[in-house]
């Protein structure tokens, strides 16, 4: 049982998941990485999400990549490139982004 009853969710594997995934584009992100091409440019990923911006998509990669889902490799040349790329930990969760996938599908009304 990931919540038994009378235990906080913050504290369960089910909390921890839900704060390392918290917030809009965190998935979206995860999902583009998984799907689209295994190392994307930041102006890519900006490009396949649309609707971020650029304050916004840099601080949900930071976040990602503090909580090791995403590896950023940064170029020194002029002028700067930077490539994200899922992490181990973060390939580790595409199976659950699948289940998530099929469940929509199965269930879209």
């Amino acid at each position: 049982m990931c919540s038994p009853t009378g235990i906080n969710i913050g504290d369960t594997g089910y909390g921890y998941t839900l704060s390392v995934l918290n917030g809009k584009y965190k998935m979206i992100i995860l999902y583009w990485l998984a799907q689209y091409k295994p190392v994307l440019r930041f102006n890519e990923l900006q490009r396949c999400i649309g609707s971020i911006s650029y304050k916004t998509l840099s601080l949900t990669l930071k976040e990602l990549e503090k909580s090791d889902l995403v590896i950023r490799t940064e170029y020194p040349q002029i002028p700067p490139k930077v490539e994200y790329q899922l992490s181990e930990r973060g390939l580790s969760l595409v199976p659950v982004l699948n289940m998530m996938c099929e469940w929509g599908e199965a269930n879209k009304i």
